[in-house]
């Protein structure tokens, strides 16, 4: 039974405390012993409930718990009014932080000097978490989808295939070949389905009362790429072939590429149809310069400004992803996040590898 009120000499029992211990000592076997005896949410002589340590502690596995026990993710009585979604921040873990989002979160609560958890995170410097807060759907949003609406006899998105919309729709990295690639194969099957309802979400997110230009734009821009990967289906529909690669290849060829890349993110842009949003205006003005920067760094930095400062990371040379700790084994200078990406580059990669200098023979001349 959730406590009323308690006074700051109140004391905790001796089986509240013992939880509270596992949760400091990242204990979980002990805490799984003792997760029966919570009843609603307990509090420690702060304020604070298990779930608001969990998130602290940026344990993902305590948090599922406690959240499946049924914790309420926005209960907490802490002097600074600090959610489990703030602790969750401040942690940085983006897993702790998604899973509170997901339970239902409020990304608006303010703390005692007024600063919301993406601010709390923006200002800690955990600019991953600021990121997940920035792009996270809610999952009803895409569940609309799988429901008959009015007059339909089937709905527009099969159930089977929300959980994976729900997550496409929540990445943040805006470079085409890394949305590309977390095209799962399910949903490679059904890219003019995905493809719509992308499109009908990013209406949405312009009709309610509300709106998010932000969410509606990126909407329509992964919307577009499924577009993009979808005319590589067809093309190579003669001679079967894996779409997403293709489409990976169009964008990477070294000179083609780019002007294919600049040229498909500026017709992104100029086909938004909500022309009197802020972010609509800004695109265009910075892109109408003669000096403008590539399309994908302007896009990039509306949707999801820098996780790392400059200097502090190396993006993958195939899809941008950050960090990209693996190099190549060739160069040591080329860079990547993942096998899968190092396969794919090295059509253009190979090359160059060879006029590269080495690291190790960079370090030599010095």
């Amino acid at each position: 039974m959730e406590r009323t009120k308690m006074a700051p000499s109140e004391k905790v029992d001796e089986d509240e405390k013992k939880i509270f211990d596992c949760i400091a000592k990242n204990n979980i076997v002990e805490f799984k012993a003792l997760i029966h005896t919570i009843h609603g949410d307990i509090f420690d002589e702060h304020g604070m409930t298990p779930l608001q340590h969990a998130a602290y502690k940026g344990n993902k596995e305590i948090v599922q718990l406690l959240l499946d026990q049924g914790a309420d993710v926005n209960s907490g009585r802490h002097k600074h009014g600090y959610s489990a979604l703030h602790f969750g921040v401040l942690s940085g873990n983006t897993d702790v932080c998604e899973l509170l989002l997901t339970a239902g979160a409020k990304t608006h609560a303010t703390n005692s000097v007024g600063k919301t958890p993406m601010e709390m995170a923006a200002f800690v410097g955990n600019h991953m978490c600021v990121a997940i807060i920035n792009n996270f759907v809610p999952r009803v949003e895409v569940d609309y989808f799988t429901v008959p609406q009015g007059l339909e006899s089937e709905p527009k998105l099969p159930p089977s295939l929300a959980g994976h919309v729900h997550k496409f729709a929540m990445q943040f990295n805006m470079n085409p070949v890394r949305i590309a690639l977390n095209l799962q194969p399910n949903l490679v099957a059904a890219l003019d389905t995905l493809r719509n309802v992308l499109t009908l979400m990013s209406d949405r997110q312009m009709r309610r009362k509300e709106t998010n230009e932000l969410m509606a734009f990126k909407l329509h821009y992964l919307a577009n790429v499924v577009a993009e990967v979808a005319k590589c289906r067809q093309v190579e529909r003669e001679k079967p072939s894996d779409p997403v690669e293709a489409f990976a290849r169009k964008v990477l060829r070294s000179v083609r590429g780019r002007e294919y890349t600049e040229r498909f993110i500026r017709d992104c842009v100029r086909e938004f149809p909500h022309r009197e949003c802020t972010i609509f205006r800004q695109l265009v003005t910075v892109l109408a310069k003669s000096d403008s920067p590539p399309a994908l760094d302007a896009v990039s930095l509306v949707i999801c400004p820098r996780l790392f400062p400059e200097g502090e990371s190396v993006e993958c040379a195939t899809c941008g992803q950050e960090p990209a700790i693996k190099k190549c084994s060739k160069c040591r200078a080329t860079q990547y996040c993942d096998r899968e990406c190092q396969r794919l580059h090295w059509f253009v990669h190979k090359k160059e590898c060879g006029r590269i200098p080495t690291v190790s023979a960079k370090e030599d001349e010095k």
